[in-house]
C-alpha cells in the first residue's frame, strides 16, 4: 500500500499583516503596505458576486 503524503501549511505571522475590518464579524488581513479601502472594496466586490451566481 502506498502512503499518503501529509500536507503541512504554515499559517501566516498575523503580527507582519494589517487587520482591516468589514463589518462586525469579519476581518481580513492584508500586507501592511496595502490600502485597506481598495481590499475592503474587493474582498465585497468578491463575495456580491458570488451571490448574484447562486441564486
Amino acid at each position: 500500500m502506498s502512503e499518503k503524503k501529509q500536507n503541512n501549511f504554515e499559517s501566516p505571522n498575523i503580527s507582519k499583516l494589517q487587520a482591516v475590518v468589514i463589518d462586525y464579524r469579519t476581518t481580513i488581513y492584508i500586507a501592511m503596505g496595502a490600502d485597506p479601502k481598495e481590499a475592503k472594496k474587493k474582498y465585497l466586490d468578491r463575495t456580491n458576486n458570488k451571490a448574484i451566481v447562486l441564486s
